[in-house]
């Protein structure tokens, strides 16, 4: 379990092996097979486009695996289709392939891009209790979270690059934000995605998330959204969370990116329990809370834009 100080205001992938270009991925179409395995264009197209869906499939790093499959059946289930998390002409028609817009290109890098950048961090948790902010270790973390990507694939795609301001790189293109306001929220612990409803039971956006484990599970049952804190501090107490290092004592840690609970905590109305983000996104579907749910800084931001006090959470086992 997780708790947090901010209202005085948590796939494992390869690393990628070949560097894709924009073209690539561009021309990607799907030719009537399966999304192969290891690192292809088609994966990072169909990816985006899931994005684009608002069906996000976590990192996008050209990987199909647990993620992608779990976006797709959202996907699926969300438009009527055959539901069994495979890339296929229907899938890749409705998720508007056919519509020539690039998907991945160029962008030149700002200075408020690099704004949060602040070095290496230590691990142990006394000694980030001592800093403002645990902000980005590289400007290719931020931009990696920027652009919904993968560090190690946005690494990749650009070989020789020190990621500075004024440095024009190649990213992928993600979509903005959804908008809507959120009546419910469906946490499925089975299939690890979240799924926000508005009022008439539409989908605005499904997300894959980090739940809790047997010895330390997630809620069952309804709960509801008590606050939004973004910008969390976060309180580490040993007697209630877990125990890190040798810290026995209560800590107050700085607001950031790769903070304990990322960008956003959403408290619950089950004491200690929220929904937030995590400093680690490329392993979220290969780990476990700590009870709470966890996901990407940026799904998690998205949706606590459309989310407010009351909002119906309710854990699916």
């Amino acid at each position: 379990m997780t708790r947090f100080l901010a209202l005085s205001l948590a796939v494992c992938t390869a690393a990628p092996a070949m560097a894709l270009t924009p073209e690539e991925i561009n021309s990607a179409t799907f030719d009537g097979a399966p999304l192969a395995d290891g690192q292809t264009a088609l994966a990072v197209k169909t990816q985006v486009l899931l994005d684009r869906a608002d069906i996000s499939p976590g990192v996008v790093d050209g990987y199909k695996g647990g993620m992608v499959e779990s976006a797709l059946k959202a996907f699926e289930r969300r438009e009527g289709l055959t539901v069994d998390g495979e890339l296929d002409a229907e899938v890749w028609e409705a998720l508007g392939a056919g519509s020539g817009a690039p998907v991945a290109g160029t962008y030149t890098i700002t200075a408020a891009d690099l704004e949060h950048v602040g070095g290496t961090l230590p691990e142990d948790y006394a000694k980030l209790a001592e800093l403002d902010r645990l902000g980005y270790e590289s400007g290719a973390e931020a931009l990696a979270e920027k652009f919904h990507m993968d560090e190690d694939f946005l690494v990749t795609m650009n070989p020789g690059a020190s990621f500075a301001e004024g440095e024009t790189i190649t990213v992928v293109y993600p979509k903005a934000d959804a908008t809507g306001e959120v009546a419910r929220i469906l946490v499925q612990k089975a299939t690890g995605r979240l799924e926000a409803l508005d009022a008439s039971g539409a989908v605005l956006g499904n997300y894959p998330v980090a739940v809790g484990s047997e010895s330390t599970p997630s809620p069952s049952g309804k709960v509801e959204v008590n606050a939004v804190a973004v910008e969390p501090t976060y309180t580490y107490n040993p007697d209630v969370n877990f125990q890190q290092g040798d810290n026995d004592e209560v800590l107050t840690l700085p607001p950031g990116a790769n903070g304990p609970v990322g960008l956003v905590w959403i408290d619950l109305s089950k004491p200690t329990y929220g929904i937030h983000g995590t400093p680690e996104p490329a392993k979220l579907f290969v780990s476990q809370s700590h009870g709470c749910v966890r996901m990407t800084n940026w799904d998690v931001q998205e949706l606590a834009q459309m989310v407010t006090q009351g909002v119906s959470v309710e854990f699916i086992e």
